[in-house]
């Protein structure tokens, strides 16, 4: 099957999931956090996203591929940072940061694995 889409992509389908979940547990962070940790964290989720997205259209060139995957990747490495940040700050739970963290270490395999391959996902 061919993947004609983006939103076809499991890893973009991880990244989407995980980042609707930062968006309702960041629902509960205090109101001080709204321009700071809650604004960030939500950004950096959504990047990962969006730069996937990016990517994906842009396959057909190995390099700009390559280099948007790795936008993605930066983007979901900042992500588990603020996931650091909001369990030491005690807005979520071990449990949410460590479900969450490994999510994000499942998508960051998949994005070094699209980046080693890039020639797969040209057409």
């Amino acid at each position: 099957m061919k993947i004609r889409s983006h939103k076809e992509l499991e890893v973009y389908q991880l990244a989407f999931e995980a980042a609707m979940r930062i968006f309702e547990l960041s629902k509960k962070f205090p109101k001080e956090e709204k321009y700071s940790l809650t604004d960030q964290i939500r950004r950096s989720s959504r990047s990962v996203c969006s730069n996937l997205a990016e990517a994906f259209r842009k396959r057909k060139y190995p390099k700009s591929f390559v280099a948007k995957l790795s936008d993605s990747e930066g983007e979901a490495a900042e992500t588990q940072t603020w996931l650091d940040f909001s369990y030491k700050c005690e807005y979520i739970t071990e449990s949410d940061q460590c479900e969450l963290c490994e999510i994000y270490d499942r998508i960051l395999g998949k994005l070094v694995n699209m980046s080693l391959q890039p020639e797969k996902w040209s057409y």
